[in-house]
């Protein structure tokens, strides 16, 4: 086939048609213009006719003297027919004009050929209807949460799983018959208040619950925090009198002084040890007796974690601690099972000593200790130190510049948290369990 006669059978470019000219309308109309609507449900006829109406708004009394903006005013597109009524849903217009839902209307005029666009752009208006027939019939109540239950539940029955029906039945079990309790609700009321009259006040079971708690005797109501747990509540005065510190005050250096103590593995006491022996007067001596003290408490701990522990190897092993000391802590600190004769110790006890111990640091330590280095010495996670030192009233916190220039604290020390014994002493409230 030549080229000329296949190019004569391909098909002709239809003639395009006329242009259409698109422009925004300058002109604003005085009049609302054309309005856009939607049908959720039920659509009108096309032959159906829509009239605008405007709901004003109130005024506030700054606009008193203002003149009426028609911006302000709310627009109902309402129309009927023979059985049913068309109105504007003001708040489902509103939620769609709030999700920026907007449309620009065009006015096509068929004479110039050309596309006018209104600069105003529209939202829908969002149409309910109602039914001419049903406005008189009043509207059903709502079912009260008994009937909902009821429909509920013999639904699970006709239709529901064996599992279903299972658990219906068992909530019908667990349900209380009102009813057939009114005649005995005064009976339970009695045995209640009858029941409830031996039991505790808020003071009262606030007052044995302090009392019960793994920490050393205590003043509630002191301003003093010194005061908080009395010396001699912790140490009697008799092991007081039979403590005797005349060999460190005879010692050369802080070498001799270390070997004196009877637990010496502990950066805390060397330290405050050190800086005991450079003091002078009379709280010198008060002070070291105090440490002194803390060392056979913390040797004493050391020797429980022993399995083959007894009294024969405490008083070999710590020769140097006046035996009214020792039996003082075995008798305290340790239990004998029913039907033995071997002290031991057990979960209680061994949380008693630490507070006890703790409660002395607290006295050397001006009220704030550095848990860091006593949980290192005591090989313990500081987590589990922190919450002793919070079951004595303390507050686990990071000094300011003030504290620690009372308490001659470094710099370099400024970030380490320590617990801060306040007075009056408040103790942490029992944590509630969470609702599963």
């Amino acid at each position: 086939m030549s080229t000329a006669k296949s190019s004569s059978k391909k098909r002709k470019r239809s003639v395009s048609p006329e242009s259409l000219l698109f422009r925004l309308s300058t002109s604003i109309p005085a009049q609302v213009g054309p309005l856009l609507v939607t049908y959720p449900a039920l659509k009108a006829p096309s032959s159906t006719v829509f009239k605008c109406y405007a709901r004003k708004k109130m005024k506030t009394k700054s606009q008193e003297n203002d003149t009426e903006d028609p911006k302000s005013q709310e627009l109902l597109a309402v129309g009927e027919t023979d059985s049913v009524e068309f109105v504007t849903n003001d708040s489902e217009s509103r939620k769609v004009a709030g999700l920026g839902c907007h449309y620009l209307v065009a006015a096509h005029n068929r004479r110039t050929g050309s596309l006018s666009i209104l600069p105003m752009p529209k939202s829908p208006h969002v149409l309910t209807r109602t039914v001419k027939a049903l406005k008189s019939i009043p509207p059903a109540a709502a079912p009260s949460k008994t009937q909902f239950h009821e429909a509920r539940a013999a639904l699970g029955e006709t239709f529901g799983t064996k599992k279903a029906k299972a658990a219906i039945k068992a909530q019908e079990r667990n349900v209380v018959d009102v009813g057939a309790m009114e005649g005995v609700m005064g009976y339970v009321m009695d045995s209640i208040d009858k029941g409830a009259g031996g039991l505790m006040s808020t003071e009262e079971a606030k007052d044995a619950a302090d009392q019960n708690r793994l920490i050393p005797p205590f003043n509630a109501t002191t301003m003093d925090p010194s005061d908080v747990y009395p010396l001699h509540d912790i140490v009697s005065e008799a092991e007081w009198k039979a403590l005797s510190v005349t060999a460190f005050d005879d010692a050369n250096d802080d070498k001799e002084r270390i070997a004196l103590l009877p637990f010496r593995y502990s950066k805390w006491l060397t330290s405050h040890l050190s800086n005991i022996s450079q003091e002078a007067g009379k709280s010198k001596k008060k002070r070291m007796k105090i440490l002194l003290y803390i060392s056979a408490m913390l040797g004493f701990r050391q020797a429980l974690l022993r399995k083959d522990f007894d009294k024969d190897y405490l008083y070999e092993k710590f020769s140097g601690v006046p035996s009214i000391v020792l039996d003082s802590l075995v008798s305290r600190f340790t239990e004998v099972s029913r039907g033995s004769t071997k002290h031991q110790a057990t979960s209680a006890t061994k949380t008693l000593i630490l507070t006890n111990i703790f409660a002395l640091c607290l006295k050397l330590d001006k009220f704030a200790s550095d848990t860091d280095l006593l949980a290192h010495d005591l090989s313990m996670k500081v987590s589990e130190v922190n919450q002793l030192f919070k079951s004595l009233g303390c507050k686990i916190v990071t000094l300011g510049e003030r504290e620690r220039t009372r308490l001659g604290i470094p710099d370099s020390s400024a970030s380490t948290k320590r617990a801060v014994l306040n007075a009056p002493v408040v103790f942490p409230k029992p944590r509630l369990r969470r609702k599963t």
